[in-house]
């Protein structure tokens, strides 16, 4: 049966190929730019099926660039099978779907048996009462006593032990560094112990090869893929043979869930004396310990994976606008030689400059949901019921309607006005303009706390090290969409020590 089946699907696969490269042939005029880049064509059954493959390994720009180019920002894409994808960019639309009309747009059933495998009934894979409860649970640990334990306590410990040392040896040696793996272990500690109570020791001049982290990777990869799939029904095959990809996913959320679950182990054995959110969750007594486990892994992917993004990307930024790092050391200058949390929080042009780079790079790119019954958007975009309706942070950083004609410069003065004192004083976007962090009653938790963080380790890199890429020049690194933005291949870069009395 199995067989007939896998016979019968490589079949059509042939066929669609066969015809696509026929189509290909005959329209194409131009290699220089992407296929189709304001309409993909749409034909009957297949839709736009032909488009999606030849823009498979450039997603978000090829969606960007159509949202670019509709006057309401939102487009229907037809796929194969006759399923339509609702793409918006569209600050209205946003606002209805994460707010006004919070509760036709959940995660949906779709998106919850794509990622179930490795997130399970974690926070970020469940809506109704899991959700709310997960939610109520959490925010606990985020009020200002918690934040300011965290930057006072856990971020400086980790920078004055580990970060720090690292950077000072790899500017002795003239090491290279990968930016990204590093940012990565520093959140991953950082997370572990504000979270979890436990310290996996990541950030080690070793560089410590943890199977965990390999395995979360590999995780996130192959479920962030199963989005991507021109044919979903491939992956779900490979699923049900226990192959190829899917073969690694399962292995690799069987290693995350075991090192999960013996965090969850090791608390129940030495609890401590204060409330973390593991302990939170595990006092609560109204789930067992897969479903904590759960818990365990969405919160390590939000607290590894959406810091350590947003930093990398940052780092590149600054280094490639120096009138910009020179205002961020005034600022830094101007504070403390030991920034606490009230000077972090005062670092207005430092917040402005990681809002712009997040403009430019959101941690999280693109956010699907399924529509619950048939709606209609303020745009006028009508949604049926079952319908994928997905609004695009990556695309909004990058429309002119938004952010005017220079919305391609690199301006954190954009999100600054100068008071009569001559001091800068920070100007925020709305939350449907700038959804960086989501909106509505699904807003990030921890935004306050991924700010405190950044702006901790921005101000205390960039005052003792410079950070140069080791980039080619006329090279631009490349942005992945996963399920939290990676930098393709790692951010190479070397470290200088920086005069102080300069």
């Amino acid at each position: 049966m199995s067989l007939h089946l896998l016979t019968s699907f490589l079949l059509l696969i042939f066929t669609l190929l066969v015809f696509f490269l026929i189509t290909r042939t005959r329209s194409s005029k131009s290699s220089s730019a992407p296929a189709d880049v304001i309409l993909p064509k749409s034909y009957p059954i297949v839709g736009s099926f032909f488009s999606f493959l030849a823009n498979r390994n450039q997603l978000l720009q090829w969606v960007t660039s159509i949202l670019q180019n509709v006057p309401s920002a939102t487009f229907s894409l037809h796929r194969l099978g006759g399923q339509v994808t609702i793409l918006t960019a569209n600050p209205a639309n946003v606002q209805h779907i994460l707010k006004t009309n919070f509760y036709n747009y959940p995660k949906g059933a779709g998106i919850r048996t794509t990622l179930f495998d490795f997130l399970g009934h974690g926070i970020f894979n469940v809506d109704g009462e899991q959700w709310k409860f997960q939610r109520q649970i959490s925010s606990h640990e985020f009020n200002t006593k918690s934040l300011r334990k965290f930057v006072e306590t856990v971020v400086e410990t980790e920078l004055s032990e580990r970060l720090f040392p690292l950077l000072e040896s790899a500017a002795a040696n003239k090491q290279v560094l990968d930016f990204q793996d590093v940012l990565q272990r520093f959140a991953f500690d950082n997370i572990c112990r504000i979270a979890f109570g436990y310290d996996p020791e990541y950030l080690l001049p070793s560089f410590p090869e943890a199977k965990f982290a390999r395995a979360f990777d590999e995780g996130v990869k192959i479920s962030s893929e199963r989005f991507r799939a021109t044919l979903p029904i491939v992956w779900k095959i490979k699923r049900l043979l226990n192959i190829g990809s899917e073969k690694h996913l399962k292995l690799a959320a069987s290693e995350v869930r075991e090192f999960s679950k013996n965090i969850i182990e090791e608390k129940k054995k030495n609890p401590g004396e204060s409330m973390d959110l593991l302990s939170r969750f595990l006092s609560s007594g109204q789930y067992d310990d897969d479903f904590v486990t759960d818990i365990v892994i969405s919160f390590t992917l939000a607290g590894r994976d959406t810091t350590s993004a947003a930093l990398t990307w940052f780092f590149l930024l600054i280094s490639k606008h120096p009138e910009a790092e020179k205002e961020i050391l005034n600022e830094i200058k101007e504070k403390s030689n030991t920034p606490v949390y009230e000077d972090i929080k005062d670092m207005v042009y430092t917040h402005a400059s990681l809002c712009e780079s997040m403009r430019f790079y959101p941690p999280v790119p693109v956010d699907p949901k399924f529509a619950d019954k048939d709606d209609v958007l303020p745009d006028g975009t009508v949604v049926k019921k079952g319908m994928r309706v997905a609004y695009h942070p990556y695309a909004m950083g990058r429309m002119e309607k938004l952010w005017g004609k220079d919305w391609s410069e690199f301006k954190p003065e954009r999100w600054l006005k100068r008071e009569e004192d001559e001091t800068w004083s920070f100007v925020g976007r709305d939350s449907y303009t700038y959804p960086v962090f989501q909106a509505g009653p699904r807003i990030c938790l921890g935004k306050e706390m991924a700010f405190l963080q950044m702006k901790r380790v921005v101000s205390g890199v960039l005052k003792r090290f410079k950070v140069v890429p080791v980039i080619e020049e006329g090279v631009e690194p490349e942005f992945v969409a996963h399920l939290t933005a990676k930098m393709k291949g790692g951010f190479p870069i070397r470290i200088e020590e920086r005069n102080e009395s300069k």
